[in-house]
């Protein structure tokens, strides 16, 4: 399902040897994947038979499930700080300041997902002070149950519905009855992704939750971007220290989309070069 409403929630160090709380590194940590090792990794099960891909969904369900025992024993008071701590890391990043127009999930307290209430109120409350231009927010928006998302423009949290399963989306038509802007109609490209997921690395992959909502979507993206001559929009993701796990950890198959930059309550991990100009 989509990500969606603002939550605050905790957590506790996971006893597990594959979780650890980062430091940010001294030096930028995108050297671990070169653009060129960053494609292969992506692509290199391309080649692989479906008895080797089923043993990777297999170790992906493994990871799903320890990481969703660490989230559900979370503290909500250190959840709450985190939450805080990221998100005030996302407001004073450059490129969150400088960007137009972007994509961001609205967080889900039944998922235990970072709280990006304040991104999205920032977003659609302030212009940027040096254009006075606001920026222009898409949210997602579930299709159907094949893994079909859309992104569509809100200017108000006011424009936000709960669906069936009690997330909050956006209504398909405005007050007035007008189809919403679908992202992938716009004439213009999107500058910044922040995503949610269930378990990263500081190599770039993320583990969602195994409904390929996401990845699906962002294929579909970067394949129009490529299309229109437009370069990728920058895919930044937020993420709790219990949910960072060891380089390699993540298994994937040629359909994950690697993300460019993760923000921990530390601080910025930046994955590729970027994440840093």
């Amino acid at each position: 399902m989509a990500r969606v409403f603002c939550i605050t929630t905790s957590l506790q160090r996971s006893s597990s040897s594959i979780f650890f709380f980062p430091k940010i590194p001294t030096r930028p940590v995108y050297s671990c994947l070169s653009p060129a090792t960053r494609s292969i990794s992506a692509m290199s099960t391309t080649s692989k038979t479906q008895e080797e891909l089923d043993s990777i969904f297999k170790q992906k369900r493994v990871v799903r499930s320890t990481v969703r025992k660490t989230l559900k024993a979370m503290d909500p008071s250190l959840q709450t700080q985190q939450d805080d701590a990221i998100q005030s890391t996302v407001l004073e990043a450059p490129w969150f300041k400088s960007c137009r127009r972007l994509c961001a999930y609205i967080s889900c307290k039944s998922l235990n997902e970072v709280d990006t209430c304040k991104i999205l109120s920032q977003a659609l409350q302030h212009p940027d002070p040096n254009t006075m231009a606001q920026k222009k927010l898409y949210v997602p928006w579930v299709e159907d149950k094949n893994s079909n998302m859309r992104m569509l423009h809100i200017s108000h949290m006011d424009d936000l519905i709960a669906n069936s399963m009690n997330i909050l989306e956006p209504a398909p038509v405005d007050a007035q009855g007008n189809e919403r802007e679908d992202v992938m109609q716009a004439d213009e490209p999107i500058d910044l992704f922040i995503l949610p997921g269930l378990a990263f690395d500081r190599c770039g992959r993320r583990l969602g939750r195994g409904g390929g909502y996401y990845d699906t979507f962002l294929k579909r993206y970067q394949d129009r971007a490529k299309e229109k001559d437009w370069s990728n929009p920058l895919m930044v993701a937020l993420s709790y220290s219990p949910q960072i796990l060891e380089d390699g950890s993540i298994p994937v198959t040629p359909n994950d989309v690697l993300i460019d930059a993760l923000v921990t309550p530390s601080g910025v991990v930046p994955i590729t070069p970027r994440a840093i100009e």
